[in-house]
């Protein structure tokens, strides 16, 4: 069967299992690997679908170690604790309290690369705030939404660009000025349209009715442990000192998730370990399903066949296809996004900054987590804000969302004069 039908049957039996079926997208993506493979007349070619599956097993075991870490800063009422210092410090001040509300909720993307584990996190802790300090419930979704798609974009780990930067040989380093670039003025525009004019001030009286449950300051200073444990080892792993072995995000996200549990109050470790897994184990599966798929385009041709396609367009065209594509393929999966057209993509700018291209079109997929059928950051985000239907929600994020589409096209097509600049 030509290149061409064998991803044309790749990509419909996904859509058919993802939309239709109503399977889990890691199973949809998986069985379209599959199904790619008996297209491509390799039969199951079960070594080729093992391989791909842990092909992204580096980033599996970031995310997962990270989704535990914030489990702990739950569990240990670590996030209760920011959620109040921040509307004891900006209750008085509408755009203080949406600039820092809209930072808390991109933390758990900046530290997890997913939109759905910031949504699920920070988003139940931020939304009944902004609810009652008077935004609507549409727009508190909205807000919930864009800052999980900014927080999977913005540094230290984006998995969009560990996707691409795997499928091209890339290294992951060097991406967070080109990261910060992208993600920081669209946080601002997004806050500042979706919040100013609703949200109010609030005083000293009604600030106690807002403040959670678990905000009870018994612990002091040594609540900020964990992420300050984090951070600076971070920030020594990125300074590449001499003798300062490089031990792994995963073992970063460990070493400040066993902090957390001495940090703050007192809960099961296990317990939130198995229910972070859980609550990961959708998103792991997607990363799993995403390498079978890239492994089985490689072995049929068909990954080939998409890169000679594009490198072959004329620039008007191929920056089109970027603007539309990689979104709307994101409404099935951001980090399918990612590997399929991100890829292909890279390739084909090849004579342009590796690193900035990267940054901008991981902002592009990102963008489908707000995209139907899946919508999973809208959806979700939805479900937390009490609005009982998708399309407001969606209607809310139309303008910064655009906002974020255009101004990651203008950091695209400015990569030659950044690169200069940085």
């Amino acid at each position: 069967m030509p290149e061409p039908l064998i991803l044309l049957v790749m990509v419909g039996v996904f859509a058919a299992l993802a939309v239709l079926g109503k399977l889990p997208l890691g199973v949809s993506i998986a069985l379209a690997a599959v199904a790619g493979a008996l297209a491509g007349g390799e039969g199951l070619a079960l070594r080729h679908l093992v391989e791909g599956a842990f092909g992204f097993f580096d980033i599996i075991l970031i995310l997962a170690s990270a989704m535990i870490f914030m489990k702990v800063l739950e569990e240990s009422g670590i996030l209760d604790s920011l959620v109040a210092a921040i509307l004891r410090t900006f209750h008085r001040s509408r755009t203080g309290l949406l600039l820092t509300a809209m930072l808390l909720l991109m933390v758990p993307g900046m530290i997890t690369g997913s939109s759905l584990a910031a949504v699920l996190s920070t988003g139940p802790l931020v939304a009944p705030v902004l609810l009652k300090l008077g935004l609507p419930r549409a727009r508190t979704a909205a807000f919930v939404a864009m800052g999980a798609v900014l927080g999977m974009i913005a540094p230290p780990v984006n998995i969009l660009v560990m996707i691409m930067g795997a499928g091209v040989d890339m290294p992951y380093v060097g991406l967070t000025l080109p990261l910060l670039i992208i993600a920081v003025p669209a946080a601002v525009f997004a806050a500042l349209w979706i919040g100013r004019k609703a949200v109010r001030p609030v005083s000293a009286d009604e600030l106690k009715d807002l403040l959670p449950p678990g905000a009870a300051d018994r612990f002091g200073v040594r609540r900020s442990l964990p992420i300050a444990l984090v951070l600076a080892l971070m920030i020594v792993q990125n300074l590449r000192l001499s003798g300062v072995p490089d031990i792994g995000l995963p073992a970063v996200f460990f070493a400040g998730s066993l902090a957390g549990t001495v940090c703050g109050r007192r809960f099961h470790f296990l317990r939130a370990t198995q229910r972070a897994v859980a609550q990961a184990m959708p998103i792991l599966s997607i990363l799993a399903g995403v390498g079978m798929f890239i492994q089985v385009m490689t072995l049929t041709g068909a990954r080939g066949w998409v890169v000679l396609a594009f490198l072959s367009l004329p620039s008007v065209l191929l920056y089109a296809g970027i603007a539309v594509g990689m979104p709307l393929f994101g409404g099935v999966s951001a980090f399918g996004s990612a590997s399929v057209l991100g890829v292909p993509f890279l390739l084909a700018l090849v004579n342009r900054n590796a690193l900035i291209t990267a940054a901008a079109l991981s902002a592009l997929a990102g963008l489908g987590d707000l995209m139907p059928p899946a919508a999973m950051a809208g959806r979700f985000s939805a479900q937390v804000a009490g609005e009982k239907g998708l399309g407001p929600t969606l209607r809310a994020c139309a303008v910064p969302a655009g906002v974020l589409l255009v101004w990651s096209l203008a950091v695209l097509l400015s990569s030659p004069v950044l690169e200069r600049i940085l």
